[in-house]
């Protein structure tokens, strides 16, 4: 498939932004229960997420660089009975309005407490982050089933489909909240949120790394034979069946040498799993803001690199009669 930069940028910050959101959750809720200290006066849980909720709008602008019509994008969500995509645009906006609320709250003081049972108090933000959680994995869950629906694109067919983009998002968010916790000098909450990090790009490491192994081995369903419907042991392509460049040649191939595609691949094995894996293990004692910083944006830039893989590496079956161009 030919990688869309724009839905590369889509899935890649709003994956940092529900990693990011589930972590200030995680350790709110770890801080409600007395697991860490308190943040003290510093307003990480504003700052995140208002940093989370930065990064889903430049998510959503990017979207609509992939639209033919931006004016009809209100009517993507009709469909959401059927439509994965049509939920991933219902998702998206209901969780930009959870993470609003939540970063509201604690950046103006509106906090209160909403339920109290014997020594247990609980906070309105607390309920409020919960049903931010829930419109996260809500829209971790659309956003990834979009390409794992796709029967016929075999390398996304895949539960680990859904699986990476969980990890990956959930990975870059927590070294996010790591560098956050950093710069706001919460020591003990740095060793949390990096410890979190580290599991998470080990994790994501194991699934994608099994996903490749997969795509590797994969037996196309779709043949030569099949393609052009002619059922003969013998066939050679010598054309497309088209003088030039067609939609299908731009749209369904990249384009790129195989030699490409192993850069491509070599590039985000590197920058998204060891160097931000040591970066962090070597950040979180000293709590050195800018490593932990250079951590996430070397992860990032390894993500992008990692998404545009994986809209290559989806061999279209109309391809193999478009195959020679």
């Amino acid at each position: 498939m030919h990688p869309a930069f724009s839905v590369i940028f889509l899935t890649t910050l709003i994956g940092a932004a529900q990693g990011l959101f589930l972590a200030l959750f995680s350790t709110q809720v770890y801080s409600e229960f007395e697991l860490l200290p308190g943040i003290g006066d510093t307003n990480y849980y504003g700052i995140g997420a208002a940093i989370s909720l930065i990064l889903l709008i430049g998510g959503l602008a990017s979207s609509f660089f992939h639209l033919g019509h931006p004016e009809r994008a209100w009517r993507s969500a009709a469909c959401w009975r059927t439509s994965w995509l049509s939920r991933e645009v219902i998702a998206l906006p209901t969780m930009m309005l959870a993470v609003f609320v939540y970063g509201i709250i604690h950046l103006f003081g509106l906090d209160s407490i909403a339920f109290t049972h014997g020594e247990i108090t609980l906070s309105t933000s607390l309920f409020v982050g919960i049903f931010g959680v829930v419109t996260t994995f809500a829209l971790f869950i659309c956003t990834a089933m979009i390409y794992a629906c796709i029967k016929f694109l075999q390398e996304w067919a895949s539960p680990l489909t859904v699986i990476n983009y969980f990890l990956f998002g959930t990975a870059s968010g927590f070294t996010l909240a790591t560098a956050l916790a950093s710069y706001l000098g919460l020591q003990e909450h740095i060793l949390f949120l990096g410890g979190w990090a580290i599991v998470l790009t080990i994790l994501v490491f194991i699934t994608r790394t099994a996903s490749l192994y997969r795509n590797s081995r994969i037996k196309h369903k779709s043949t030569m034979q099949s393609a052009i419907g002619i059922r003969h042991n013998k066939i050679q392509q010598k054309a497309q069946g088209a003088m030039g460049g067609s939609f299908n040649t731009r749209e369904y191939f990249h384009g790129k040498t195989a030699m490409f595609l192993k850069s491509v691949k070599f590039i985000f094995m590197i920058l998204v799993f060891p160097v931000p894996v040591l970066l962090l293990s070597t950040s979180l004692n000293n709590g050195n803001t800018e490593v932990l910083i250079a951590a996430f944006v070397i992860q990032f830039i390894g993500l992008l690199a990692e998404r545009w893989y994986f809209f290559a590496q989806a061999n279209h079956p109309q391809n193999i009669y478009y195959q020679t161009v």
